[in-house]
């Protein structure tokens, strides 16, 4: 049976400390020592969660980081599958000789103020190549994830009253140079406005329905 693990059950625990909760997820950082003993243990974690039918996210930096990320997909939470799968993870590190850096772990979202966010998330879903995160309770979709689990969650947040002066930041969406194309046009279907071509084939400036802004960028014409 799966069980959800709240952030304050789960660090009341004592056997976790290589762990911490952050955005529904549970994550540990180590120092492998080499490059190569990184991937070995990102190779056992993988054998491992084989094991378990049960499988972390994986990010191996140079010069000898290994990252893992676990959360429960099917229910979008942390559950006593993670924490099963999180102390064998660390039983595994320790054998490796691998030290945990728990003060390395953080998540990154990214909000966007909207009057009417059924009217601009797809607007950035088309932008970003996202996909719709679950709904709440009372069914409206919030925030759009990477299907990859790579790039930043963005979420919207409901404004009362609009803000219309440009915005001071903007999204910059960096996409191989034969995506590009189709990435705007999908953004164009989905509501957005096209502001300039100027610069294109470098980047392309476009504005969801509310003038939250957003550049799609490549490597060409940029000499």
């Amino acid at each position: 049976m799966t069980t959800v693990v709240t952030a304050t059950e789960f660090h009341a625990r004592t056997d976790l400390p290589d762990w911490r909760y952050a955005l529904g997820r549970v994550e540990a950082s180590y120092r492998c020592g080499s490059f190569p003993a990184a991937t070995e243990l990102a190779s056992a974690i993988a054998s491992a969660a084989e094991r378990a039918e049960h499988h972390p996210d994986l990010d191996v930096r140079y010069p000898n980081w290994l990252h893992v990320a676990l959360t429960t997909h099917a229910v979008d939470a942390v559950t006593n599958r993670d924490v099963e799968l999180a102390l064998e993870i660390s039983a595994l590190a320790a054998t490796a000789g691998a030290t945990a850096q728990p003060s390395a772990v953080r998540a990154l979202e990214v909000a966007i103020d909207a009057m009417d966010i059924d009217l601009v998330r797809p607007f950035w879903k088309a932008v970003l190549g996202y996909a719709d995160a679950l709904p709440r309770p009372d069914g409206q979709i919030v925030a759009i994830v990477d299907p990859v689990r790579i790039g930043p969650a963005f979420w919207f947040q409901q404004m009362d009253q609009p803000r219309p002066q440009r915005n001071r930041i903007h999204i910059d969406v960096t996409v191989p140079h034969d995506v590009a194309e189709q990435r705007i046009a999908e953004a164009l279907t989905a509501g957005g406005t096209l502001l300039s071509d100027r610069r294109a084939r470098a980047f392309w400036i476009l504005a969801d329905p509310e003038g939250n802004e957003a550049c799609i960028c490549t490597w060409q014409d940029r000499d």
